[in-house]
């Protein structure tokens, strides 16, 4: 008779691998819609395959957690057989190309099984995944040797890819971006020429936009090449050539929606676009090909790794302290935490389930690269001498429901982790007046980028807004967050009399959804110059008409376009 642990710790082991399987291949077939969506110009569409997306690990996470459950029975909170499960599961996946993945899957079985506050190294995957290389397979691009022109070498890449559309203007449009590459390699301070382009496999798509995502090799020297292409009602269209990292990191910015790009060995993916993209994290690399859940997994073991190498203490964010949340940082890294208060002070009517629907709403939502992505974490733990008295003492005084000390070890039942950025009300008043004004004209687009998106802030106070190392002017505070047709915007009353004009209450009636763009301005806080600037190129945002022509076209189902790189940039500009 065979040992019963042994069959028990199989059976486990095949649960989670089967729910694994059944995750990946439902996950591909929503991806792999992604170009047909493109090629018919189905936009809609394309945003309900985000969506969908986005719920398909939740839903065979918990298909799995009971198909375990149903295998082992009395057996499934036993943690020895858990240890051996995970010995037996690192060797089932070792050989695999998402083997990195399916390590992050059985650990989110075993937290569900287990509830485990903090890591348990013994029943979960803490060490990190790194990249694996590519020698081992066919490499993750492909190669295009030097041309006699920039026009044509972009030309070979083109037509590496065919997405079932004609060309509108091919060669007028390569034409444009050969030469502004060219006008690039001059810039360069080295000169050095072009030996070949390298260039990923798979399409990126997101939104209503295809890229091509690759690098061109000089020698020793690498240069990002990323080419956005849409399809308009008369063809496809090279819309953009970028050649920049700063370039290239927009496009892969935490404040847009994940990419659509199929993929069988997302470590070499990764380990790819580092080469472009040196500044961002491994975790925001995997959360920008769609696998946000291991990027999770990355962005946990990236904090650990660094509490572990500075012995830095966490303490309290740059920023006015909001109403909402309390938030802390480590100071070399750029992470912020935020664990919702147990209570909010007037004038906030809000409650915790509230605060966390619009978190939530903002995961699913068309973030437009105005909107922080934010990860929403359970059960973390951490040293409690790694907190700064201030931390502590905020937390244990206005976050009591959700931090608890046990031991030496703090433990916060819910958190969101976000990328820190530099508030915008700080950076106004502390750097040169032209750094300020681009900000403010940055902040006035936002605006309209998320009114573009069915987004309205709510709290239109600058504090609430930050700036990116781009220059990016974004939005990360969400409890006053609402659709857009969800508002109703009205132009102030003109008063009748005296004793109207001057009345410190509304003279005229107010419902629950009613703003008065004409009221924001002194909210902003904008004085002099910043004022002008903002009224010369925004104002017309401080009337109701701005606004509900942008509802008008989201009822008429329009879906607007919101580029990641600035409309000078776009080669039909050029022309």
């Amino acid at each position: 008779m065979g040992d019963p642990r042994s069959a028990a710790v199989r059976a486990g082991v095949s649960a989670i691998l089967a729910g694994f399987d059944r995750y990946l291949a439902r996950r591909s077939d929503v991806t792999r819609r992604a170009a047909d969506r493109f090629r018919r110009r189905d936009w809609a569409g394309t945003q309900a395959d985000a969506r969908e997306r986005l719920d398909l690990r939740d839903q065979a996470m918990l298909e799995t957690v009971g198909g375990v459950r149903a295998e082992l029975g009395g057996a499934a909170r036993e943690r020895a057989i858990w240890a051996r499960m995970k010995e037996r599961f690192a060797a089932e996946v070792a050989p695999r190309s998402e083997g990195e993945i399916a390590t992050t899957f059985f650990s989110s079985v075993t937290r569900r099984v287990f509830e485990t506050t903090g890591i348990d190294p013994d029943i979960e995957f803490l060490s990190p995944g790194l990249p694996r290389t590519e020698a081992g397979g066919e490499p993750v691009h492909l190669r295009f040797p030097r041309r006699l022109t920039s026009a044509a070498l972009l030309g070979d890449v083109l037509a590496a890819f065919p997405l079932g559309v004609p060309w509108a203007d091919l060669d007028a449009e390569l034409a444009l971006a050969g030469a502004e590459l060219d006008h690039h390699l001059r810039l360069l301070d080295d000169r050095q020429p072009v030996d070949a382009a390298e260039v990923i496999r798979a399409v990126f798509f997101r939104g209503k936009g295809a890229y091509l995502v690759g690098r061109l090799r000089r020698g020793a020297r690498l240069t990002p090449l990323v080419l956005s292409l849409v399809h308009e009602a008369d063809g496809l269209h090279l819309d953009a050539a970028l050649f920049t990292h700063e370039e290239a990191s927009i496009v892969f910015s935490f404040t847009r929606a994940y990419f659509h790009v199929d993929v069988d060995r997302p470590g070499d993916l990764v380990a790819f676009l580092a080469t472009l993209l040196p500044h961002k994290r491994t975790s925001e690399l995997y959360a920008a090909i769609g696998f946000e859940k291991h990027a999770k997994t990355e962005l946990y073991r990236e904090v650990v790794r660094h509490l572990a190498e500075t012995g830095e203490r966490f303490v309290p964010a740059r920023g006015d302290r909001g109403l909402v949340m309390s938030v802390f940082t480590l100071p070399s890294l750029d992470v912020i935490f935020k664990v919702i208060k147990d209570r909010f002070p007037p004038p906030k009517q809000t409650t915790r389930r509230e605060i966390m629907a619009k978190y939530r709403h903002v995961f699913h939502h068309d973030r437009a690269g105005r909107l922080v992505d934010a990860a929403e974490f359970e059960r973390l733990a951490f040293p409690v001498d790694r907190f700064s008295e201030p931390v502590l003492a905020e937390l244990s005084a206005l976050c009591g429901e959700t931090v608890r000390a046990r031991g030496d070890r703090l433990e916060l039942a819910h958190a969101y982790l976000e990328r820190r950025v530099t508030p915008l009300n700080l950076l106004v008043r502390e750097v040169d007046e032209w750094t300020a004004r681009l900000a403010v004209l940055d902040f006035g687009q936002a605006l309209r980028d998320l009114a573009a998106t069915n987004t309205f802030p709510g709290d239109m106070l600058l504090k609430n807004f930050g700036v990116t190392r781009q220059g990016r002017v974004i939005f990360y505070d969400y409890d006053e967050l609402a659709l857009l047709t969800d508002c109703q915007f009205r132009d102030l009353p003109a008063a009748r009399d005296d004793g109207e004009e001057t009345s410190g209450e509304p003279w005229f009636y107010v419902g629950d959804r009613d703003i008065f763009p004409a009221e924001f301005l002194p909210f902003l806080g904008l004085q002099g110059r910043l004022r002008e600037v903002f009224l010369a190129a925004h104002g017309d945002l401080l009337g109701a008409r701005s606004w509900r022509e942008y509802q008008e076209r989201i009822r008429a189902g329009e879906i607007m376009d919101i580029y990641p790189y600035p409309e000078a940039q776009r080669l039909r500009h050029a022309r």
